[in-house]
């Protein structure tokens, strides 16, 4: 069978013109019949013989021709810079929840952390006529924001900050964040202590990084002479890559990490290394994602409030779509540490 004669076999969707031939009436009394606010405009009786052949063909409303008319598609979109970060489902999820009770739906894409398939995204979503966005993947370099207010999208930024930006912002307090950590470290007696820094361009690492400074100037500690080194991402395999770039340099006994994805490759690097967490190095975390309870040794790490964060970003975009964005406003939400067998008093020399 050619495939010219299959495409032909396939069922399509009914059109108003196909529901008007087998009805015997015009397209526009179709519309009039069909439509809840003009169906006044046509006989019952013509109004029930439309209705029964719409019924019976399948014909259903297109959600996109309502949006073309109306502007509003119920449909907002998701965007997280990696699925497969056990940190986003929760915040996505709560945000679903919210976002479904006011009656939309929602649409989640993964971005990979690349700028250039963020930006077609959101392209072919506002394309689509999402009525807003909500953004866990934004960069400092990201263009989606420009995008967005190209295409006069409501949008609010969820767990990242953009400079200058005018949005929505619903974040975690980073730097109280790190704060807990060192002061934790510092009162187990450990007094030089490492930095595994998040991304280039990522503000949960900008912001984390300048936190860690902060907190070992206030508790004494040289910030500049302590030990740094960036990864080149948030995932296990830049987080082992860059352990190991720490262990060369040596000089601590406790590292400080600023995520819990790079805490997986801390792991990995110490005990190819022959070094236990805990016992020989000490390792925090940050962001409390699902299962690090259940890791070798359990990890010490800043909890952040995931489904608080996804409520409060649709509340905003929420608010935003019924007030047209008047206003700028910031939603800091406050960490907890909490501690587990990762990290003990510094062994002896």
């Amino acid at each position: 069978m050619s495939s010219r004669r299959r495409s032909a076999d396939q069922p399509s969707r009914a059109t108003i013109t196909d529901v008007a031939r087998e009805a015997g009436v015009h397209a526009s009394t179709v519309s009039r019949a069909l439509n809840p606010a003009t169906r006044g405009m046509v006989t019952e009786a013509v109004a029930a013989r439309v209705a029964e052949v719409a019924e019976r063909l399948g014909w259903r409303p297109s959600t996109l021709a309502a949006g073309l008319r109306t502007r509003r598609s119920r449909s907002i979109g998701i965007l997280v810079p990696d699925l497969v970060n056990p940190v986003f489902p929760p915040i996505v999820r709560a945000a679903e929840e919210r976002l479904a009770e006011a009656g939309y739906v929602t649409f989640v894409a993964n971005t990979d952390t690349d700028p250039t398939r963020e930006a077609m995204i959101v392209e072919r979503m506002a394309a689509h006529l999402v009525d807003g966005l909500m953004l866990a993947s934004a960069t400092e370099t990201s263009r989606a924001l420009q995008i967005c207010e190209r295409f006069g999208i409501p949008t609010v930024l969820v767990n990242r900050r953009q400079p200058g930006s005018r949005h929505g912002t619903v974040v975690h307090d980073d730097l109280r964040g790190m704060a807990l950590v060192i002061a934790h470290l510092h009162g187990l007696g450990h007094r030089r202590i490492a930095h595994l820094a998040g991304p280039p361009g990522v503000s949960t690492a900008s912001d984390r990084l300048r936190g860690f400074r902060a907190a070992l100037t206030a508790h004494g500690l040289d910030a500049e002479a302590a030990p740094v080194v960036i990864a080149a991402a948030y995932s296990r395999e830049a987080g082992r890559r860059a352990m190991e770039a720490l262990l060369e340099r040596g000089g601590f006994t406790a590292v400080a990490s600023a995520n819990d994805m790079l805490c997986l490759g801390i792991y990995d690097a110490l005990e190819a290394a022959g070094l236990a967490v805990g016992r020989d190095i000490s390792v925090t975390g940050f962001n409390d994602m699902p299962f690090v309870d259940r890791i070798h040794p359990p990890l010490t790490t800043v909890r952040i409030q995931h489904a608080e964060m996804g409520r409060c970003a649709a509340d905003l975009l929420l608010a935003e779509l019924v007030s047209g964005g008047q206003g700028e406003r910031e939603i800091v939400l406050q960490p907890e540490l909490v501690v587990r067998s990762s990290t003990a008093p510094p062994a002896r020399s």
